[in-house]
């Protein structure tokens, strides 16, 4: 028989055991973070268009920086991807307007992974001094990532495109699309920071000058910089000016169903044509020098099929000027997504083939796998589209008219390279009709805002269905149609050619930031290396203090 007797050293208590109320609350405190992450990214979404409240990205960087800042890069990886969905989800539904939630979810997955990488990577550099510079270069970088990969990249939602009725957007013409978000974003790191620090600095009573300064000039040094770059903004029409007409036919029903009604959309886009030469003729409009029809203006073949030919024929002697005309065109069993030059009285005198055609809705990567999981959404590609390989200027009346169709305005190599080659004014013409009232039609005219101030370009944005619109070279918008409506635009319009910085450039900013986003992400991981073999190899009873060790071992006791 044995006893066990209390020791009289402790005292015999037993610990205080959780009450089954705490574990919700241990529960929420856990999920708290990935809810505020997923309320930073839904901030971010009511940034874009058509909202015209771009400055709430500050508050939503601002918040997930602090969000970040300290935690582990496995806890970056999550809370990056719960950002990355509370921003995407929202952003992208137009996806899944027509084929169902199932490639809308497939896509937003997928960029969310990006948005994720960045997280895990802000996480490291959080500990470097000047941290919301290598957060920005680091976001920038995933950017670029996102724009080239997979099947040729998506860069929709480039942090740029919700910035056209943005006091940033000036710094677009400085460095393109990754200054100018850079800018947004090291400006809503900045903003985070400075908070913390005061919050910081109340509690403590002690400021840290170097990094309040820092802090400071993360968002000062943005925002002086914007209006600084508005001299690098002018409409002046350096080459003097044309008038230009846009066509908007529209379509006799929204959806996908919009591939079946090919002779009616050419129709309607003829008679639209018709009617504003009526106009003309009776003075109560001006007669334009070029006429610019919408992608898929005629998805019916002119080149085969005589009847189309004979009617943009008949549009283009009415109007009595050179048309661009969007079709769908088969040469060598290959199809391809192409604006004609057709000149009254010529016929086709000129061609440009999309380059950048679009994945799962102009070429079907994946083909077998995706139609073994969904035999309906393979039949919606029965054929990819071949891709161009030259830029498209067409020179109509006096005018050097840069083409970049729909989806390639998103691609910022795209609409430089047609600035390059010699264009004076910018047409993106599109087909939105697929997507229905969406707020796709209105996030597409923002990039095409944004892309009139990286190139100090008139942009014009003829559509089947609507929003067409003219934008002048600092981003305002002229003229707009409404949706789903037949309407046209006609406006005189100035024409340039100096370039830029940011045309001039093209490329290097990116790369200068995705090579600063890798130094710090390199300083980052090779400071944790050296900390951790540091540790590892310290005496035991050894402290650290800096890079200094004091020694508390016995054998500092005894010579004491």
């Amino acid at each position: 028989m044995t006893a066990t007797a209390t020791s009289v050293d402790r005292p015999d208590r037993l610990g205080p055991r959780a009450t089954p109320a705490a574990r919700p609350l241990r529960l929420l405190r856990r999920l708290l973070p990935a809810a505020l992450a997923a309320l930073c990214g839904v901030l971010l979404y009511v940034s874009f268009p058509p909202r015209t409240l771009s400055w709430l990205a500050l508050p939503a960087f601002a918040g997930f920086g602090l969000l970040l800042r300290g935690r582990t890069w496995k806890s970056g990886l999550g809370l990056g991807y719960v950002f990355g969905l509370g921003f995407l989800l929202p952003l992208l539904v137009w996806t899944g307007v027509e084929v169902g939630p199932g490639p809308w979810l497939a896509l937003v997955a997928a960029e969310a992974a990006f948005v994720a990488l960045v997280g895990a990577g802000m996480t490291a550099v959080s500990r470097l001094p000047a941290w919301p510079v290598w957060a920005a270069a680091l976001w920038i970088a995933g950017e670029a990532a996102r724009a080239r990969v997979p099947f040729g990249g998506f860069p929709w939602g480039k942090i740029a495109f919700g910035q056209a009725d943005g006091i940033f957007l000036p710094l677009a013409a400085a460095g393109g699309t990754p200054v100018l978000g850079f800018a947004v974003v090291l400006c809503g790191f900045g903003l985070g920071e400075a908070v913390r620090l005061a919050v910081e600095t109340r509690r403590t009573g002690a400021l840290r000058r170097g990094a309040a300064v820092l802090a400071l000039l993360s968002v000062a040094v943005p925002v002086a910089g914007a209006p600084a770059a508005r001299t690098l903004v002018s409409d002046k029409a350096e080459d003097g000016t044309t008038t230009v007409a846009l066509i908007q036919g529209n379509v006799p029903r929204a959806g996908l169903d919009f591939n079946s009604q090919r002779r009616a959309v050419l129709d309607y886009h003829a008679r639209e044509t018709r009617r504003l030469a009526a106009e003309v003729e009776a003075g109560r409009k001006p007669r334009p020098d070029l006429v610019l029809w919408p992608e898929n203006s005629s998805d019916i073949d002119p080149y085969t099929n005589a009847d189309a030919y004979a009617v943009i024929e008949g549009a283009a002697e009415a109007i009595k000027a050179p048309l661009s005309v969007g079709a769908v065109v088969e040469r060598k069993g290959k199809l391809y997504n192409e604006q004609i030059l057709w000149e009254p009285g010529k016929g086709p005198r000129g061609i440009y083939d999309k380059r950048q055609i679009q994945p799962f809705g102009e070429f079907l990567p994946l083909r077998g796998m995706i139609g073994a999981l969904n035999e309906t959404w393979t039949s919606m590609v029965r054929q990819d589209f071949s891709r161009g390989h030259e830029p498209g200027v067409f020179t109509m009346a006096d005018a050097r008219v840069g083409l970049v169709t729909c989806y390639e305005a998103a691609f910022d190599w795209t609409v430089r390279s047609t600035v390059t080659d010699g264009a004076q004014l910018i047409s993106v013409p599109s087909n939105n009709a697929t997507f229905d009232r969406s707020e796709m039609t209105y996030q597409q005219l923002a990039m095409s805002r944004v892309r009139a101030v990286e190139h100090s370009r008139t942009v014009t944005v003829p559509v089947t269905s609507g929003v067409s619109a003219v934008i002048m070279p600092d981003g305002r918008i002229t003229q707009k149609t409404g949706m789903f409506v037949a309407d046209s635009l006609v406006q005189k319009v100035p024409l340039r050619s100096s370039q830029t910085p940011a045309t001039r450039l093209g490329v290097l900013p990116e790369l200068a930031l995705v090579l600063l986003a890798a130094g710090g992400l390199g300083w980052a991981v090779s400071g944790a290396v050296r900390a951790r073999r540091t540790a590892g190899t310290t005496p035991a009873g050894t402290t650290h203090v800096g890079t200094t060790h004091v020694g508390t071992t016995r054998q500092a006791s005894d010579q004491a």
